[in-house]
């Protein structure tokens, strides 16, 4: 129960990575969907979308059009040659890299999945998904001191980073990942401090209010936890209501569609980003 509503709550803090891992989900295809006249049909668009990039390389609805029919194909190694000249042709769009990160991390090549994340963060050190990516990544190696580090130095330079670059660190993001990663680490006491610094700055968040009931709910603090998930779901928009009434129940929470941090670091867009969707003006020609 607690695996299931701490993977709810990074739905709630991440929607890009939400988003793509969706993609990812669909990317894996079935029997039936990767054989005969369909993937047929994605090959010739693909071939399609190559004659155009022969004659216009930098053209990024062809791009992006690749990318899409590679990963609905299953062959997201496929995706990280286009993905490499998206990032390079925006370099102030950091959800190119992530995406390129991502598609890295899953095909094996985990030191370029962490070296791209770190490329993120030596100009956006308050990129949420990058955050999220590079700690994942940590704590794969077996590193959850330095995944924690990572977020707690993060912290602790984002009043100078603000002052450079106002709301490029997102605090309740990054706090709010902290707590979950010293909470999947079972060092309760310290997410709870986390989350209760969380709760005093952004009272109005349900965020936090949220992760502090899960994490005591896990605890076995059952009591303590139900008026927190009553708080948590009175504030929270409507759409997530029935999902935090059954984790107050101690049941699993449904998958649901993300939303975003409260307050966006400046850059990030406010809805999940849209390099994998395609152009109409760009359609292939045979």
């Amino acid at each position: 129960m607690a695996i299931a509503s701490f993977a709810f709550l990074a739905l709630l803090i991440f929607p890009l990575i939400a988003s793509f891992q969706t993609q990812r989900t669909v990317a894996t295809p079935s029997p039936t969907a990767s054989t005969g006249v369909q993937q047929e049909e994605l090959e010739q668009q693909a071939r399609g979308y190559e004659l155009v990039l022969q004659r216009e390389p930098d053209n990024q609805t062809a791009l992006r059009g690749l990318v899409e029919i590679r990963i609905q194909q299953g062959n997201v190694e496929a995706t990280i040659e286009p993905l490499e000249r998206l990032a390079e042709l925006n370099p102030n769009q950091p959800d190119y890299l992530v995406l390129l990160a991502q598609v890295k991390g899953r095909t094996g090549d985990l030191e370029g999945a962490a070296q791209a994340y770190r490329d993120i963060l030596s100009t956006n050190p308050g990129q949420v998904n990058a955050l999220q990516g590079l700690s994942d990544l940590l704590i794969q190696e077996g590193r959850p001191e330095a995944a924690i580090a990572l977020l707690q130095d993060t912290l602790q330079s984002a009043d100078e980073a603000n002052r450079a670059q106002p709301g490029s660190v997102d605090l309740p993001a990054v706090q709010l990942l902290l707590g979950q990663l010293y909470a999947e680490q079972e060092r309760y006491d310290e997410a709870i401090e986390v989350y209760d610094r969380t709760i005093d700055a952004n009272p109005d968040d349900f965020r936090p209010i949220l992760a502090k009931a899960i994490v005591l709910q896990a605890q076995g603090k059952t009591e303590e936890a139900e008026p927190l998930f009553t708080r948590a779901e009175t504030l929270s928009p409507p759409e997530f209501r029935d999902q935090i009434s059954k984790m107050a129940a101690g049941q699993s929470a449904n998958p649901v569609t993300p939303i975003e941090p409260a307050n966006p670091p400046a850059g990030v867009p406010t809805t999940p980003p849209t390099p994998l969707e395609t152009q109409p003006e760009a359609t292939p020609t045979p």
